[in-house]
């Protein structure tokens, strides 16, 4: 009776845990992948569309990568630009591999701001999502069971035939 209530307090934690757990990652989809070649366009006109206080629209403001991820920067504009310590000749391309997690803003002469933000991330893998619904399933879990034993649960009374 004991350890039937403790199992099944137990697995409630864990799926409700799994569940909170899952909510939160949606929030983190960005990031569930494996790391790959990130292509960024400089497009043509962009040195123009700066000097005017103007954001070319196919530029982001700031972009979210994972670990091991390459940003590969392609030059379309007739200007060289620049990234941080990428120099990127007119018509050609450069890259930047993203080995650590960082926040960083970098210095940019494709943005009227004259900043690029990078923000690189840990992968979100599976083993990340099992831990995540561990970590809040199991204490969840000993919480209820917990409060099982101290809500007393009334037996049904077999009604007369």
């Amino acid at each position: 009776m004991i350890l039937n209530r403790v199992g099944i307090s137990m697995l409630i934690g864990i799926v409700l845990g799994a569940l909170l757990s899952e909510l939160s990652f949606i929030f983190l989809r960005d990031t569930a992948r494996s790391p790959q070649d990130v292509l960024l366009t400089i497009p043509a006109g962009t040195a123009e569309d700066v000097a005017r206080g103007k954001k070319p629209p196919s530029i982001p403001d700031n972009m979210i990568f994972v670990v091991g991820d390459t940003l590969v920067v392609k030059n379309e504009d007739n200007v060289d630009h620049k990234l941080g310590q990428l120099w990127i000749p007119a018509n050609s391309s450069a890259q930047l591999q993203l080995n650590e997690e960082q926040n960083v803003a970098f210095e940019c002469s494709f943005q009227p701001g004259n900043y690029f933000g990078l923000d690189v991330r840990q992968s979100v893998t599976l083993g990340t999502r099992v831990y995540g619904a561990l970590y809040a399933g199991l204490p969840l879990g000993v919480l209820i069971a917990v409060y099982s034993f101290v809500i007393p649960i009334k037996k049904r009374e077999n009604a007369p035939a």
